[in-house]
């Protein structure tokens, strides 16, 4: 757990009480200060029962004594409109942070030379596995390593720093947003497609958000940033010609004069005036496609900078498994494989898994983003049908027109047997039935993780009826 100095003896108020808000409640009470708790959920409140943080209703905090409002990532600070809670905590001059915040400002308090390293990660796609493959990589080679914000755990119920430790943090936009006095040794941008607008108003707020991964960046920091989209390589020359840091571009696209990229599975790198083999990314099974190749060359330019041997870092990749969720193979019925990439919540991700396999049957649908599917419907020379669930199956249907056969399942379940069916009558040797969504799942389930979860409990159902482990 982290404790922040500063905070024996203030009041502070945190509003909403998932995993990132109990933990705060936890390490501010270990930091000695008095904790006000609030969240619309019934449920939530109950886990402060028996608690020093018990919940009572925001109107009756003590506002004149709190020295700050710290709330879950959640809460909208401008668009579609600021909460109430963020606008009374404006009104009454109080700082509003989030719980990455309160991190850097436990970073902040010590010694600069007893500092951990800190390694930050964002991006639209990508980030999770990115964060969790340079935490491998990093504790492969030998490094205390402590991985957590967006994915796995809170960043504030992780271990207390040290100065041998090295922080590897997922950083969503939303986290980014309330977060000010962070530095990162090496901050990772990966890539930029419209998403969360509702959240940042246009696709200008949205990269502004991210952007901030870069703030407090000093002169030996690293700032490796993908170049294979518009609005990255923007970025990517900004701060070359800011000449404030290191910058290191990356790509899984064409060959760099400088910086790290991929070609034909090969990752070289270039850092110095001369171009080098790192190695060979095809034995990293777990690194299929050209998104994962990106994510590989993000990671290997954050090791670099962190002296680990690039030799090293391509053994340790072929050992790393996939995340949940992420293009996680589950299992197989006869010569059919089944894939859970229920984390793909936009088209630009699901673009990724669809060419990342042959003779793809395709389940889609659920709660649609902006543009729904259109990016992606000439994209789709390997999917051999698609099979539509949710709200957005009709619109899918009418946005992949004539370029694939579309069939509207309703639910999970259906699409599974439906695709199940047809991948095992065709005349591929080996088909993939793929949940890739292209949604979020609001409209049928909890969320991605809820989705992903039902989907591999289905294939294992399916896998047992037939006589076959999952």
């Amino acid at each position: 757990m982290i404790v922040i100095p500063g905070f024996k003896n203030k009041s502070v108020g945190v509003f909403g009480l998932g995993v990132s808000g109990l933990a705060t409640c936890e390490a501010l009470v270990a930091s000695g200060a008095r904790v006000f708790t609030w969240d619309e959920s019934a449920r939530a409140r109950e886990k402060t029962t028996g608690t020093e943080y018990l919940s009572e209703h925001p109107k009756n905090w003590p506002w004149q004594e709190l020295a700050s409002v710290v709330v879950s990532p959640g809460v909208p600070l401008t668009h579609p409109k600021p909460h109430a809670i963020v606008r009374k905590a404006k009104a009454e001059n109080i700082p509003v942070y989030g719980d990455t915040e309160l991190f850097a400002l436990a970073i902040n308090a010590m010694p600069k030379a007893q500092r951990p390293r800190i390694v930050t990660i964002t991006g639209s796609n990508g980030k999770s596995t990115t964060t969790a493959l340079i935490g491998h990589i990093l504790k492969e080679t030998g490094h205390d390593v402590y991985v957590g914000g967006n994915i796995g755990q809170a960043v504030l119920s992780l271990p207390a720093p040290d100065n041998d430790a090295i922080y590897v943090l997922e950083m969503s936009s939303f986290q980014l947003d309330i977060t000010n006095s962070l530095r990162a040794n090496a901050a990772v941008f990966l890539n930029l497609t419209p998403d969360h607008i509702d959240r940042h108003g246009d696709v200008a707020g949205y990269l502004a958000a991210k952007k901030r991964i870069f703030l407090n960046q000093e002169k030996e920091d690293v700032s490796v940033i993908c170049v294979d989209d518009d609005y990255t390589q923007g970025i990517c020359v900004e701060l070359i010609a800011a000449a404030d840091r290191k910058v290191t571009p990356v790509s899984a696209q064409g060959v760099l004069g400088s910086g790290v990229f991929v070609l034909d599975g090969q990752l070289h790198y270039n850092l110095d005036g001369k171009t080098c083999l790192a190695g060979d990314l095809t034995g990293a099974h777990s690194l299929r496609g050209l998104h994962n190749h990106q994510n590989a060359a993000a990671a290997l330019a954050v090791c670099i900078h962190f002296n680990v041997s690039p030799a090293l870092v391509i053994r340790a990749a072929e050992r790393f498994e996939s995340l949940a969720h992420r293009m996680e193979e589950v299992g197989r019925v006869g010569k059919v494989s089944f894939v859970n990439d229920s984390k793909a919540t936009n088209a630009d991700a699901a673009a990724h898994a669809l060419n990342s396999y042959d003779d793809i049957y395709w389940i889609a649908g659920g709660n649609a983003k902006d543009g729904g599917v259109e990016a992606i419907v000439d994209g789709l020379k390997n999917v051999r049908g698609a099979y539509l669930i949710g709200e957005a199956a009709e619109r899918f249907e009418e946005q992949l027109g004539n370029k694939v056969h579309c069939y509207q399942c309703g639910d999970l379940k259906s699409a599974i047997a439906y695709a199940q069916k047809d991948a095992a009558a065709s005349d591929h040797l080996a088909p993939v039935v793929l949940l890739s969504p292209a949604c979020a799942s609001f409209d049928q389930f909890k969320n991605f993780l809820e989705r992903g979860n039902c989907f591999k409990e289905l294939v294992n159902k399916m896998a047992q009826e037939n006589g076959e482990a999952a």
